[in-house]
């Protein structure tokens, strides 16, 4: 749940040096070197950031379509979930990554499997790829339920869905109230996409809104085209919070939001505990 908004729905255009994902593996490593083997996502990032001593302060820079997470924290988030599946950490406990032991089997694994494992990662896993195919072949009403529930679990208030028709391209209205004093209505559209949304889009729903709506939330399965994250986030208009098809399943994922989570037992780290005997 969201409990602190500070630069809600206020996006940057990111520096062109802004590190890809890429980049951060080895900031990563050596952050984790730094802490002592193990950290946990906020030590991490701190670490990271700090090593990096970037020209510019990244708290600025917010990943479109979260309110609350910046973009240098999401590359990160990517940078250690590639590391995991590359056997360079671990991540025995949520919120915990730990240093994997050196020549461990992943490790002997060639350059190009490791690019391989990293797509895979980045969106092709089984588990997404079935949530992104139910949310494509959902009925659209209950899509927009859907959305509506996944912002009451993100700390909006008194949401309500449009009539079937006759909404201006409006689906749903609601209130979303920053640290318990500023309040803000917002509107929000839904739309299951493959593709990618258009500039247009984003302008025929910001032409929908009345005056007394203040924000826009668009969101949907597909991506936004570069004109339309600029459109989005036009200085001069009123702002629009984007949610793209990656954003929708990992909040999905993170509330556990039609998504469950497995729980095993792991052998290894009992069989790890017998070996320092």
């Amino acid at each position: 749940m969201i409990r602190s908004i500070d630069r809600i729905f206020m996006y940057e255009p990111l520096p062109s040096d802004f590190p890809s994902k890429t980049m951060l593996y080895e900031p990563v490593i050596r952050a984790l070197e730094e802490l002592g083997g193990s950290g946990t996502n906020q030590e991490i990032y701190e670490t990271v950031k700090n090593y990096l001593n970037l020209s510019f302060d990244p708290e600025q820079y917010r990943h479109l379509g979260s309110s609350t997470q910046s973009e240098l924290y999401y590359r990160i988030a990517w940078a250690k979930t590639d590391l995991k599946v590359q056997g360079r950490i671990d991540n025995p406990k949520k919120g915990i990554w730990t240093l994997c032991p050196p020549h461990s089997p992943l490790d002997e694994e060639s350059d190009s499997a490791d690019t391989d494992l990293s797509k895979e990662v980045v969106g092709f896993e089984p588990w997404r790829v079935d949530l992104m195919e139910t949310l494509l072949t959902m009925n659209p009403y209950a899509f927009e339920r859907l959305a509506m529930r996944l912002l009451r679990e993100c700390g909006f208030e008194s949401l309500k869905v449009t009539k079937k028709s006759g909404d201006g391209g409006i689906d749903g209205f609601g209130k979303l109230k920053v640290n318990g004093i500023f309040c803000f209505n917002v509107a929000f559209q839904c739309k299951r996409y493959s593709g990618s949304v258009p500039a247009s889009d984003i302008r025929d729903f910001r032409g929908s809104l009345p005056n007394s709506i203040e924000k826009g939330v668009f969101i949907t399965t597909g991506s936004f085209s570069n004109a339309a994250l600029n459109e989005a986030s036009d200085p001069g208009k009123k702002q629009i919070d984007l949610i793209d098809g990656d954003d929708l399943i990992e909040k999905m994922a993170s509330l556990e939001l039609g998504v469950k989570q497995t729980i095993t037992v792991d052998k290894e780290f009992f069989e790890s505990l017998e070996k320092e005997i």
